[in-house]
């Protein structure tokens, strides 16, 4: 060493590296620099990420003396870990030099190259300065060379597994297993290098399963689980933990037979890996490369179609692993496509089609014409929008999906190995279009395709069985439409010839059974040839016998052996055949692998065929429809959707309506009530499940008490509101409320089975019922059975009409003078009255003895929901010039969205807070939410004016009137008086709302409330109690939503309020409420129906009648 540079400093600068490649072939969790000198004493640099060309940047500085070594050595090593460091990592390379080496280049930035690895030569740039007197500083911080024994084991294991790898032999990876074994021995629970101890020994394990030289993967996997868990998200060795038990899933599923959990895993474990790789780095290059993620992606896309909840989840992740420029994307998009319509197929749920649509319209655009995929997706795409055609009979869907099979079609020449298929596909929507819209052109073309791809599917043929079913069926249904014999002749021999292609044990032999079942069942009709039957009959019970007792396909089998026995039934009139018929729609109805959706139609069809035959079953047909609706809706996680499942079954619309007719005409009065009350309101049951009062539970059992609140309020909260845009949440929000739906279930069950609690939360009786004439003589506790007010001169036509003429009467109203007689109106009243309302008041003036101002509740169902039932009025005068009574005058009338509610109610009222009293009123709300409402404060002042101090009033109005503010006072008060714009939805009534400042406040943001304290809500705002049009026996409106939440009373309005005179109604009914009150005493939510009675009555001068008309009270 030069004399001029003793007890000199040099700065060393490590600037970069480049080529950076690890022996052993292990992905490094980062790179560092060693400089070791003669002393025994070396200096690390930090450690850096390496970069996805290989490269790294450090510029870490280092003040080294120049008396402590003539020489020193400089190594680039791998650690393994971000976080504590176990041992020193492995060698990549090494470099002796001396100081003179180090400062033969001025103060410039250097290169040295370090001897091959795999290869390339890694190298660095250092620079190296002299440091003069007055800028040394304090040296580096050496550590002195002595290796612990975990530190000496662990660098033995790198080295030997190192050599493993470059020279395959066995030998030396039974070392590096042993080496790494004896580090993790002597790592315990809770040792800071456990993890890395537990990573290393997995990882070489990993390598020699791999290359066939271990095996037992299950306990490779288990210790990369025990790292991931011991690095939870956070952790600066988290990411590369993922990648580790990623990489050994993969190899797990590629040399285990492809088994799917392993690939369905790794999808997930990548979407947890990719978003904390960014995206220069060497692990992100890795990960997602042909071994990483882009494998898993590729296994996942050709796994089965899965349309489980499971299934989708995992399509729906790997499309998020797959951006817009992935090539894979497009067939990820196929695949969900294909799994949410499939899931459509099984539940029913219209969004699952919506969007297997949307993916498969961006899977056809991602792929131009030539390319190998763009047939099967516009054939996917076509697919979806018929079956969407189906569900909801739009022909504009129908004719894009023929459009689309034909493009699919036109490059397929016939000789191309799937042109039979497009043909096919494009032969069952001319089918199907046919069936719409009868055009014979269409079932002429549909045979003549399908004749061609028999052709194309000769004798051997893979598919020729499926053709000949197919052509076979559009045969039968020309036949159906043209009664010409010789195609059901033809569709039977296809049949046949199908159904020698499955022999016995054929997986599809039972859908021949019973599709040639179903066409001798339309011969019988037309020949009455009884061997036809006979086999039919035969066949069903044949596809029935072939199957396990749980395959989906058994539905179908009953389905067409109750239409066997019907049709002979039809003929021969032996009642056997009816009673076998019923069987057999129960057994399908009660079949638990088939879909809930499938089961309801058919119990629905049930019920309509027994009601045509006056078979006794009617009414067990009616409450399993009930049923099986009741736990399909149940299953929804979202409260749009479960009206949204409702509204698809048209046919079940009517359902309560007509179940309990048939207990009247069957003279069971009693069970009428029970179905009528379990079939309406279907949605507020279902919500108020999850807030029954638990106290008598609690008295038997605290602790499944506790358990059914835990599982409610989790319910309750996993229980979305509305549908969530983020599909992929969604799901797994489906599945965790499907789960917890059933464990809801169990415990329930559970309950069941207590002494006294074997009716808990089942649908009420009537003994239960009878528990809401308390107050009331509509079911009054003295009566042992209800009565059965009869209106021989009103039929449902005359219902609908009367309906329509008062929607035209009141929108016509609107335009008058106020003191101009509403005549058209009165004679509409006066209907009411005659055919509808005088003959109850009769039955209860006459029969029941209910005296005259007593209360009354009405709980109207289908279009009498659209009727204002307590506005009924004769409009006429008696002979001595005295006016007639009308309903007003005989009792205080209420209404009830169901019994149970009123019921509901009650109890609560049990409970009562300290009161408090909110005006809550917006004269301008926010964009798009209506016009500026001149009155509201000055209503706002009034109502404040009347009421008693003792309420504790207080006002919420302009800038304060906010969504959140009136949510806000809703929860803190027990009496609201709200004035505003409200807006009835006809599309969804579920987003009914009320006109807020900022945004509205809708009727969702009301369920979601529970305020048990709540008594009574003034809604002085339009279209408040107006329900829904689709399904009217849900009773889907704000004044509902808010007695739902906890008001007990409710008024509420049927059409649009004119605000300049609904003050009247307002002053007179607060006068009302709050007359007789003594100093200090607090007004009586139970006193609202009568004060509004009074205030219609009082302002008659002031007030138009459809104005009087419009307000209605709800509750207790």
């Amino acid at each position: 060493m030069p004399g001029t540079l003793e007890g000199r400093y040099i700065r060393l600068e490590v600037i970069s590296g480049k080529n950076v490649k690890v022996p052993s072939e292990r992905i490094p969790a980062g790179i560092y620099v060693s400089v070791n000198l003669e002393s025994g004493r070396r200096w690390k640099s930090a450690i850096g990420v390496l970069s996805s060309d290989e490269s790294i940047t450090w510029r870490d500085t280092a003040n080294l003396s120049l008396d402590a070594s003539p020489t020193l050595s400089v190594e680039i090593r791998a650690s393994f870990e971000l976080d504590q460091m176990l041992g020193n990592g492995e060698l990549v390379g090494e470099l002796e030099m001396s100081w003179d080496a180090l400062l033969d280049h001025g103060n410039e930035p250097f290169d040295i190259s370090f001897p091959s690895v795999r290869g390339v030569h890694p190298s660095l740039i250092l620079k190296a300065t002299v440091l003069h007197n007055c800028d040394n500083q304090d040296s580096a911080l050496l550590d002195f060379i002595v290796e612990c024994q975990i530190t000496q084991d662990t660098d033995a294991g790198h080295e030997r597994f190192a050599a493993y790898v470059t020279s395959e032999t066995v030998s030396h990876l039974n070392d590096a297993v042993k080496h790494f074994q004896l580090v993790l021995d002597q790592c315990p629970v809770g040792h800071p290098h456990q993890a890395a101890a537990l990573t290393n020994l997995a990882w070489v394990r990993l390598q020699g399963y791999i290359r066939k030289d271990l095996q037992d993967i299950d306990c490779i996997t288990s210790l990369f689980r025990k790292t991931l868990a011991l690095r939870p998200q956070g952790h600066p060795d988290h990411p590369l933990s993922i990648y580790h038990l990623l990489k050994a899933l993969i190899w797990r599923y590629r040399k285990e037979n492809f088994t799917a959990a392993y690939i369905q895993e790794s999808a997930q474990l990548s979407c947890k890996l990719l978003p904390l790789c960014p995206e220069d780095t060497y692990l992100h290059n890795i990960a997602t490369g042909a071994n990483g993620v882009d494998y898993v992606i590729h296994a996942c896309n050709n796994l089965p179609i899965d349309a489980s909840d499971e299934g989708i989840y995992l399509c729906r992740v790997v499309l998020e692993l797959c951006p817009l420029v992935n090539e894979h994307r497009s067939k990820a998009l196929y695949k969900l496509s294909r799994a949410l319509s499939a899931h459509f197929e099984q539940r029913g749920t219209i969004d699952d089609l919506a969007e297997s649509i949307r993916h498969s319209r961006e899977a056809v655009s991602l792929c131009p014409e030539g390319h190998s995929e763009r047939e099967t997706y516009l054939n996917d795409l076509a697919y979806s929008l018929q079956s969407r055609f189906d569900h909801q009979g739009s022909s504009d869907d129908l004719n894009e999906a023929i459009s689309l099979y034909e493009e699919a079609l036109r490059p397929r020449p016939v000789e191309h190995k799937f042109c039979d298929f497009s043909l096919d596909n494009l032969g069952d929507a001319l089918h199907t279009r046919f069936n719409q819209c009868g055009d014979v052109n269409d079932i002429i073309r549909s045979i003549s395709l399908r004749r061609e791809v028999l052709t194309l599917r000769p004798p051997g043929n893979l598919y020729r069985d499926y053709t000949l079913n197919n052509l076979a069926g559009t045969l039968q249904t020309r036949y159906e439409k043209s009664d010409a014999s010789e195609d059901l002749d033809e569709a039977i021999e296809l049949y046949r010839d199908s159904l020698q292609l499955r022999p016995h044990g054929h997986p599809r032999r039972h859908t021949a059974l019973y599709n040639l079942s179903s066409a001798l069942c339309s011969r019988f009709t037309q020949t009455r040839k009884n061997e036809d039957i006979e086999e039919a009959i035969r066949l069903c019970q044949e596809s029935l016998e072939a199957l396990p007792s749980l395959h989906p396909s058994r539905y179908f089998s009953y389905g067409w052996l109750q239409q066997a026995y019907l049709s002979r039934y039809r003929v021969q009139h032996n009642s056997t055949d009816l009673s076998l018929a019923v069987e057999n729609f129960r057994l399908a109805s009660q079949h638990p692998t088939q879909g809930l959706p499938a089961r309801i139609g058919g119990a629905i069809e049930w019920a309509r065929q027994a009601e045509v035959y006056q078979h006794d079953s009617a009414l067990e047909a009616y409450q399993t429809c009930l049923e099986l609706l009741d736990n399909h809706l149940m299953m929804r996680s979202t409260i749009i959707s479960r009206r949204e499942a409702a509204a698809a079954f048209r046919s079940a619309q009517s359902l309560p309506v007509d179940a309990a007719s048939c207990a009247v005409r069957r003279d069971d009065l009693r069970h009428a009530v029970e179905l009528v009350e379990q079939g309406r309101g279907q949605q507020w049951s279902l919500a108020s499940r999850l807030r029954t009062p638990l106290e008598d539970l609690q008295s038997t059992s605290l602790q499944l008490a506790r358990k059914l609140s835990e599982l409610s309020k989790s319910l309750s909260d996993a229980q979305g509101s509305a549908i969530n845009a983020d599909r992929v949440a969604a799901d797994q929000a489906a599945i965790q409320y499907r789960r917890l739906t059933e464990q809801w279930r169990a415990a329930v069950a559970e309950i069941r089975n207590l002494q006294g609690f074997s009716r808990f939360l089942l649908p009420p009786s009537y003994e239960d019922l009878q528990a809401a004439a308390r107050h009331a003589p509509s079911l009054s506790p003295r009566q042992e059975s209800p009565h059965n007010v009869q209106f021989p001169r009103i039929t449902l036509t005359h219902l609908e009409k009367l309906k329509n003429d008062f929607a035209r009467e009141i929108r016509l109203a609107s335009f008058m003078r106020p003191k101009e007689t509403r005549k058209e109106l009165q004679v509409l009243l006066r209907t009411v009255w005659n055919e509808i309302i005088l003959p109850i008041v009769i039955v209860l003036q006459r029969d029941l003895r209910v005296t005259s101002g007593s209360r009354i509740w009405l709980c109207p169902t289908a279009t009498f929901t659209s009727i204002p039932l307590h506005a009924a009025h004769p409009f006429q005068t008696k002979a001595d010039g005295r006016r007639e009574l009308c309903l007003e005058d005989v009792y205080i009338c209420s209404y009830t969205p169901t019994l149970s509610a009123l019921i509901r109610s009650r109890q609560m009222m049990k409970k009562r807070a300290t009161p408090s009293f909110v005006v809550i009123g917006q004269s301008s709300p926010g964009a798009g939410q209506g016009k500026a409402l001149l009155t509201v404060d000055s209503e706002l002042e009034l109502v404040r004016k009347l009421v008693p101090t003792t309420a504790n009033p207080t006002t919420l109005s302009g800038d304060d009137a906010t969504r959140a503010g009136a949510l806000d006072a809703l929860q803190c008060n027990t009496w609201v008086h709200l004035a505003c714009h409200g807006k009835q939805d006809r599309e969804q009534p579920y987003y009914s709302r009320f006109a807020m400042k900022d945004k509205p406040l809708t009727l969702l943001d009301i369920m979601e409330k529970d305020i048990p304290h709540a008594e009574f809500a003034f809604l002085s705002a339009c279209h408040t109690a107006v329900g829904d049009v689709k399904t009217p026996d849900e009773v889907i409106h704000l004044a509902a939503g808010l007695q739902f939440s906890g008001f007990k009373s409710v008024i509420g309005t049927l059409w649009v309020v004119d605000d300049a005179v609904a003050k009247h109604v307002v002053e007179a009914f607060y006068k009302n409420m709050v007359k007789d009150l003594e100093d200090g005493e607090m007004m009586d939510c139970t006193k609202a129906a009568w004060a509004l009675n009074r205030a219609t009555n009082a302002v008659k001068t002031k007030v138009p009648l459809e104005q009087r008309m419009v307000f209605i009270h709800i509750g207790v």
